[in-house]
C-alpha cells in the first residue's frame, strides 16, 4: 500500500514538472508581464532638530534647488609650452602693433624668429601653441556677476570662460587674486543672476549637515551631502609664503572639478569655498576641505575696496602646543600657541611679546591651535589693534598689538589705477632701494604676480621681471609706470631685466 502511494506521488510530481516546463517553453511573449509603478515613494534618510528643538525630516531637495543656479563652471584656457627667454630672440609682435614700432630703435627685434621655432622652419609652417584647458567651479556671490573661485583654478589662464547652470556662457574678468588663501574674484556681465549669501562661519558646528555643490567638467551641478567633520584644519597644501590655512573639513564628497564650488548649510547659505581633498589617488578619499566664509568675505571686500588683499600680521612664528613641546621647553602644558620666534620691528615685538610665550586668547576668544589664531588674524587689516592673552612663566598676561602689513606698514594702502592693473593682469611693486643698488639700477618695478590680462595674452613675461623703462623712458616706481600707461593707446614697449638671466629683455603689447 505504501509503495503504491509513493509511486503515485512520484508520478504526480513528474507530471507537474513537465506541465510547468512546457508552459515556460510554449508561453507566448504577450503573457509575460512587467509590472510598472507611476511613482516611487520617497523615504526620508533621517531627521534633524528644528530651531525650537522639534524633530523634522531631513530633506536636501529644497536646499539643492536654492543653490544650483548660483554654482558655475569655470574654464581656464592657457597656452601650452613656454618661450624660453633669450637675449637673442624676442617674441613677434601682434600684427596691429608691429607697424607702430617699425621705425623705432626696437623695430629690428621684431623681424626675428620666435625662439620656439626650429631654425629651418618656414613662416607658414610655424605651429601655434596648443591651448591648455583647466576646469573648476565657482560661486556667484551677488547679482552684479561677481564670482568666487580658487586661485589655483585660474592662475595660469590667459582667458576664462564661465558657464552657468542654464548653459549660458560668458567671458570673465579677474578682479583680483589672493594666493595666500587660494581665492580669486571674477566678474561676468550678466543679468538676473542668482547668488548665495555668506554666513558667519564661526557659527558652523562640527556635526552639522552640509552640502558640497560643484559644476565639474560642464556636467551641470553635482551635489553631495555630509557633515562638518572638523574646523580649523591646516593641511599644508598652500605653498604661498604667507599661506593662511584654517579649513572646514567635511566628509561630503569633493572631487576634481569641484574646486571653487560651494559648501552650504541646509538653509542654502555659503559656509565655505571647496578647495582641496585628502587623497593618495587624486580622487575622493573621505575628507574634503573648504575655505571658511569669513575668510572669503574678507578677501572679497578687500579686493573690491582696495584692489588687493591687505592682511595684518602679528609678526611671529607659532607652533600649536602639545605635551611633547611642553616637555621639550620645560613648561607646563596648556592648550594654546607657542611663540617660537618674533620678527624684528613687528607689532608683536613692539607690544612686548617674547619667544616662549604661550598665546591662549585673542580679543577674549580662546586660542587652542595655530590655524585658529592664523584665521582670526587673517581677517584683520594693518593698523587694527588686537588684545592678546598669553602665559609667561606660568603667569597670565595681556598685551595690545597693533598689526602691520607684510611690508611693515600699519596703515591701509589703496591701490590706484585698479582698472589698469586688471587690464594688464598683473600686480606690480616698486623695487626696494637695497635691491636696486645691488642690481646697479636707479629704481624699477617688479612683476610680483600674473593673472589673465594683456601681459599674459600678448607677451611671454614672467613673474620676477624688473621693468626699468617704458617706451624708452626710465621709470623708478609704480606711480611713474602707471602714469606712463594711463590714457595711452597703441603699442607699449617694456624694457627690463631678470635677476636669474643675463641681458636686457623686451616685451611689447598693445593698449
Amino acid at each position: 500500500m505504501k509503495k503504491t502511494v509513493l509511486l503515485s506521488a512520484m508520478v504526480s510530481l513528474l507530471i507537474s514538472g513537465l506541465t510547468i516546463a512546457t508552459y515556460h517553453f510554449t508561453a507566448s511573449p504577450e503573457e509575460i508581464r512587467v509590472q510598472h509603478v507611476t511613482s516611487t515613494p520617497g523615504l526620508n534618510v533621517g531627521y534633524k532638530a528644528g530651531n525650537g528643538g522639534e524633530v523634522l525630516p531631513l530633506d536636501f531637495t529644497h536646499t539643492t534647488e536654492k543653490v544650483l543656479d548660483a554654482v558655475v563652471h569655470v574654464k581656464a584656457i592657457g597656452k601650452s609650452g613656454s618661450e624660453v627667454i633669450n637675449p637673442e630672440y624676442y617674441r613677434e609682435l601682434p600684427d596691429p602693433f608691429r607697424d607702430f614700432f617699425r621705425d623705432s630703435p626696437f623695430g629690428n627685434y621684431f623681424d626675428k624668429r620666435p625662439y620656439f621655432n626650429e631654425p629651418d622652419q618656414k613662416d607658414n609652417e610655424r605651429t601655434p601653441p596648443m591651448p591648455l584647458i583647466g576646469t573648476g567651479s565657482g560661486v556667484i556671490i551677488n547679482d552684479k556677476g561677481y564670482i568666487v573661485t580658487n586661485n589655483h583654478v585660474i592662475e595660469n589662464a590667459d582667458e576664462i570662460e564661465i558657464t552657468l547652470h542654464d548653459n549660458g556662457s560668458y567671458k570673465a574678468t579677474v578682479i583680483g587674486t589672493d594666493p595666500s588663501t587660494d581665492l580669486a574674484l571674477l566678474q561676468i556681465k550678466a543679468n538676473n543672476l542668482k547668488s548665495l549669501a555668506l554666513v558667519n562661519s564661526d557659527d558652523v558646528k562640527v556635526g552639522e549637515w552640509v552640502l558640497a555643490v560643484g559644476n565639474p567638467f560642464s556636467l551641470n551641478s553635482t551635489v553631495t551631502a555630509g557633515i562638518v567633520s572638523a574646523k580649523a584644519r591646516n593641511i599644508n597644501i598652500n605653498k604661498d609664503r604667507f599661506a593662511v590655512e584654517s579649513f572646514i573639513q567635511t566628509d561630503a564628497a569633493i572631487n576634481p572639478g569641484n574646486s571653487g564650488g560651494a559648501l552650504v548649510n541646509l538653509n542654502g547659505d555659503l559656509v565655505g569655498i571647496n578647495t582641496a581633498i585628502a587623497s593618495r589617488t587624486g580622487t575622493y578619499n573621505g575628507y574634503g576641505f573648504a575655505v571658511p566664509s569669513n575668510i572669503v568675505s574678507k578677501v572679497v571686500e578687500d579686493l573690491l575696496s582696495y584692489g588687493y588683499v591687505q592682511r595684518g600680521i602679528l609678526g611671529i612664528n607659532i607652533v600649536t602646543m602639545n605635551s611633547q613641546l611642553a616637555r621639550d621647553k620645560d613648561i607646563e602644558f596648556t592648550q594654546g600657541v607657542y611663540v617660537a620666534g618674533i620678527n624684528d620691528g613687528s607689532g608683536a615685538e613692539e607690544a612686548g611679546l617674547k619667544v616662549g610665550d604661550v598665546i591662549t586668547g585673542l580679543d577674549d576668544k580662546p586660542i587652542k591651535s595655530s590655524p585658529v589664531l592664523q584665521e582670526m588674524i587673517a581677517r584683520r587689516h594693518p593698523g587694527d589693534k588686537v588684545k592678546v592673552k598669553f602665559l609667561r612663566e606660568g603667569k597670565e598676561e595681556t598685551a595690545t598689538v597693533i598689526l602691520k602689513s607684510q611690508t611693515g606698514m600699519s596703515n591701509l594702502e589703496k591701490k590706484e589705477y585698479r582698472e589698469l592693473y586688471q587690464m594688464l593682469g598683473a600686480d606690480l611693486e616698486t623695487l626696494d632701494k637695497n635691491k636696486s643698488e645691488e642690481l646697479g639700477l636707479k629704481g624699477g618695478v617688479r612683476v610680483s604676480r600674473l593673472y589673465p590680462g594683456k601681459l599674459r595674452q600678448q607677451t611671454k613675461i614672467r613673474v620676477g621681471f624688473i621693468i626699468t623703462r617704458v617706451n624708452s623712458r626710465q621709470i623708478r616706481n609704480t606711480d611713474e609706470f602707471m602714469k606712463e600707461l594711463e590714457g595711452r593707446e597703441g603699442g607699449v614697449m617694456l624694457e627690463g631685466i631678470y635677476e636669474d638671466l643675463p641681458g636686457v629683455h623686451f616685451y611689447a603689447f598693445g593698449l
